[in-house]
């Protein structure tokens, strides 16, 4: 399982945005959404070994669970259209309890700490930072979850959590990546165990 924990510093929380201006109204939604697209889409194809968390304003978690999502387009507008969907679900989430909005999306009201500790759990932490170690110089882990942040960098909380329990962090090039493409450089750098096999 590969998973990817995404802080959207600035995301909504509530249902009330409008789809027509996700990089302005609604917190730079646009970047997770192309995140989540980035995380799941191949050419024709989904990942089904994949889940995404987007922590929304510390407030709110949005997981993505591959292997039973549906209705999931290659575009930010419906990828925002099913957080809606999930934040439109909020009363329904109570406390840690996860609720379903659509196939294979689910929304808690947990932060970036209780997700990142859970993920911890059950996988390697790999913090993506441009001041990170080079990516090539670790082996891909057998189930790793990277963490990384929106348009912003990582609040200075964010960055004493991950210092105490991320396994790894790196950097996955010499130039400064959007994080949907850091995304797709990970998977690459994992499809091809460590830029070995082709």
């Amino acid at each position: 399982m590969r998973q990817f924990v995404v802080s959207g510093h600035e995301a909504p929380t509530t249902a009330e945005f409008s789809l027509d201006d996700l990089a302005g109204g609604a917190g730079r939604l646009d970047v997770c959404c192309r995140c989540v697209n980035s995380a799941f889409f191949l050419s024709h194809d989904l990942r089904e070994d994949v889940r995404v968390w987007l922590v929304l304003a510390d407030e709110f978690a949005v997981r993505f669970e591959g292997s039973e999502l549906r209705r999931l387009n290659p575009d930010e507008r419906s990828t925002a259209a099913l957080v809606r969907n999930a934040l439109d679900s909020r009363e329904e989430a109570i406390g840690h309890m996860e609720v379903e909005s659509s196939p294979g999306v689910f929304l808690s009201r947990r932060g970036f700490e209780p997700i990142l500790e859970e993920v911890a759990e059950e996988s390697t932490i790999v913090a993506l930072h441009e001041d990170g170690d080079p990516v090539g110089e670790i082996d891909p882990p057998e189930n790793p979850a990277f963490v990384l942040s929106d348009h912003r960098d990582f609040t200075g909380h964010e960055a004493e959590l991950l210092a105490e329990v991320a396994d790894a962090r790196v950097r996955l090039g010499p130039e400064r990546l959007h994080a949907d493409h850091a995304i797709t450089v990970a998977h690459n750098w994992l499809d091809t165990a460590g830029y070995t096999r082709y």
